[in-house]
């Protein structure tokens, strides 16, 4: 049974029972209403609803999103618990959240435990609460407060959530507590649909309708969401569920839903290999990061958070105290958005040593190489400190995968060392690209996979000693952006044409970030081996030789000011003009249009082949690493996703009408040409 009943003299408790979340379908709902009709017929003064397992409820059943809905619908059930004669009581645990917490609401008085997750995050996905959240929670908290919590889809504790009043109490037993509240006041207690929500002037609702498309750009149901509490201030209780259950069954059905859900069964579904679960190995108790760049300070704070002991060394490479001013400003933003308290934030800082070189560091179970040194430096390094580690620890390095089999041929174990690709390390969902060389051991795999999962990181396994699958879309990425500001863009207008598709930032903006020096090191690695009738753009090899390594230069595709924030820079745009009038080039004026068509057909193209070649092991792989690797907008549902809305012949059809301008860059893979041969769809097809 989904919904279980007793009762203990006047009291009647309603438990959820579906594992692992509770997750409410048809069975819940279905026990629930008639949980209503129990209770009224055994003429209770009270009912106490719970969860069994480790939480309250986690919300709808999100794979049954986009199908026809079955009777009885969970808006129904919810105003029959809110209008019965038999007051409920909510007593919560875990979490409490999207229809989890619609039910909390429907209840007259609302319980927690310390540290219950409360909150409405059916955004993520691309719907709004469909059972009464827009029109309640504003009802229970206030207007202000819900405009603060529904777009953005945040989530609250319970005692962040006592103290706006969404809940009445936080008890270590919510259910005990319950059986105490007094019954004559518990029935004096006002539904919430009868509350008021207060009103707010247009005004304000139009700041939270910009600031919500700042922060979610491109995506719809946050602005819904802000239309519906804006209504809830006039429109009558009932007039406002129909208006929510008509938007959330619209929304459920469109384009943006069917990628974010993708998304979000995609990134749950990306876990350790079954094999490798199974593969002994200790547990991961401390970390060595050598190098303190921005890869190195940010994955030892990530550590840190984790709960890790971490040991910082510092390179000759390194720029002085880069690691303590980088890791003060990690814990900085952390302590500003209320992620630590100082007590936690000093506990934090206590696990964490530096040291100037790695002699005499401490053993790790895992050391993490991010250092810029050359391979004959790395293997040197990495051989000294091998032999002072157990035969089980493992070697992880961000190095060019390229490079990491002549790492491996150095040690006096290679079986250990594991490449790893780690971009955006500021994100708090960031990827984790694990990448195993020749010789690499499924015991470090593992330990590569544990990880990522301490620091939160959504682990993709690519094809062993094939590369990077995100480098090599980053690659072909900038590739062609820099070969459209050759014949006829500029630097930003590349990037507004990207970010107005909806990527977090355009491809010169992000390699400002990352630093031009350290793609040009790539470049010249891979000069023996490139393909001599391939176009070569050497606009970024100008750059390099100017001094323009991007934002830690002050000048980069951009200059930066030392107020903050970039500014265009005539003297690139300049470098175009003239390397395209050596190159003989007859520049044109590409249109945003005409700039996302040639960037997104380089992108896919390039990922089929990666698909192709065995690199990733899926399309959908692709797409996660493109979302958490790349920027590319989640609400599109990844690159393969967004390339399946086109369909194999339309991008087929494109390759071909530009590789007539230049057969070698824009040549179809063979994927794209038997997926449209034989109408595959990229996800479906098979080796």
């Amino acid at each position: 049974m989904a919904v279980h009943t007793r009762r203990e003299g006047t009291t009647g408790f309603v438990e959820l029972d579906a594992p692992p979340v509770n997750a409410i379908g048809g069975d819940i709902r279905k026990g629930l209403l008639a949980a209503v009709d129990w209770a009224e017929a055994e003429g209770l003064d009270r009912v106490i609803l719970s969860g069994r397992g480790r939480m309250f409820s986690a919300g709808a059943d999100i794979r049954a999103f986009g199908a026809p809905m079955t009777e009885p619908y969970l808006p129904d059930v919810l105003n029959r618990i809110e209008r019965s004669t038999v007051p409920w009581i909510a007593a919560a645990h875990g979490a409490a959240l999207g229809g989890g917490l619609e039910l909390m609401l429907a209840c007259r008085y609302r319980i927690a435990a310390p540290g219950t997750r409360l909150g409405l995050p059916e955004v993520a996905i691309g719907v709004i609460s469909g059972a009464g959240g827009t029109q309640r929670l504003p009802r229970l908290i206030g207007l202000n407060k819900a405009l603060d919590l529904i777009p953005a889809g945040r989530s609250v504790t319970a005692e962040a959530a006592q103290a706006i009043g969404l809940i009445d109490e936080v008890d270590g037993d919510p259910v005990a507590f319950a059986e105490l509240t007094n019954a004559e006041w518990l029935g004096m207690k006002v539904p919430v649909s009868e509350l008021n929500s207060g009103e707010l002037s247009p005004e304000v609702f139009e700041a939270a309708r910009r600031a919500t498309g700042q922060a979610m750009p491109g995506q719809t149901a946050p602005q819904r969401a802000i239309d519906l509490i804006e209504a809830s201030q006039h429109m009558p209780f009932d007039d406002g569920l129909i208006q929510e259950r008509a938007a959330f069954l619209d929304l459920s059905q469109s384009a943006q839903s069917r990628a974010l859900r993708h998304v979000f069964f995609a990134e749950r579904a990306a876990r350790m290999p079954e094999r490798l679960a199974e593969t002994p190995r200790p547990a991961l108790e401390r970390v060595t990061v050598i190098g303190t760049g921005p890869v190195g300070t940010g994955m030892a704070f990530a550590l840190l958070m984790a709960g890790l002991p971490v040991t910082l060394v510092s390179t000759g490479a390194d720029m002085p105290c880069s690691g303590r001013t980088g890791l003060d400003r990690h814990f900085g933003h952390a302590l500003e958005r209320g992620l630590l308290t100082p007590d936690t934030a000093d506990a934090r800082r206590a696990a964490l040593t530096f040291a100037e070189d790695v002699a005499g560091v401490a053993p790790a179970g895992l050391v993490l190489d991010t250092s810029h040194g050359s391979t004959e430096e790395k293997a040197s390094a990495l051989a000294a400190l091998q032999g002072g580690l157990s035969a089980d620890a493992v070697l992880a390095t961000t190095t060019a995968l390229s490079e990491i089999d002549r790492l491996a041929l150095a040690l006096p174990e290679p079986s250990c060392l594991i490449g790893l690709h780690l971009p955006d390390v500021a994100g708090e969902r960031g990827l984790a690209e694990l990448l195993p060389g020749a010789a690499t051991s499924d015991a470090a795999i593992a330990r590569a996979f544990d990880l990522a999962q301490k620091v939160g990181r959504v682990p993709v396994l690519a094809g062993a000693s094939r590369g990077s699958i995100g480098q090599r879309l980053l690659a072909r990425y900038a590739e062609a952006a820099e070969t459209v500001l050759m014949d006829g863009s500029t630097p930003w207008e590349v990037d507004e044409a990207m970010v107005a598709f909806g990527f977090a930032m355009g491809p010169f903006e992000a390699e400002d970030i990352t630093g031009l020096d350290l793609a040009h090191a790539e470049r010249r690695r891979q000069d023996a081996t490139r393909d001599p009738n391939r176009r070569y753009i050497p606009i970024a090899d100008r750059m390099v030789d100017l001094g323009k390594l991007g934002r830690k230069t002050g000048a980069g595709w951009y200059r930066y000011p030392g107020g903050g924030g970039k500014v265009d820079d005539p003297i690139v745009a300049d470098l175009a003009l003239e390397e395209a009038r050596y190159a003989g080039v007859e520049r044109c004026d590409y249109t945003a249009v005409e700039i996302r068509h040639r960037l997104l057909l380089a992108l896919i193209n390039e990922a089929a082949e990666i698909l192709h070649e065995g690199l990733a092991a899926s399309a959908t792989d692709i797409d996660l690493v493109s979302v958490f690797g790349l920027g590319f907008p989640r609400w599109r549902g990844g690159l393969m996703h967004y390339a399946e809305t086109l369909g194999p012949t339309k991008v087929l059809d494109g390759l071909r009408e530009l590789s007539a301008e230049d057969p070698v860059a824009w040549r179809p893979g063979a994927l794209i040409e038997a997926c449209a041969a034989g109408g595959v769809t990229f996800a479906d097809w098979r080796r």
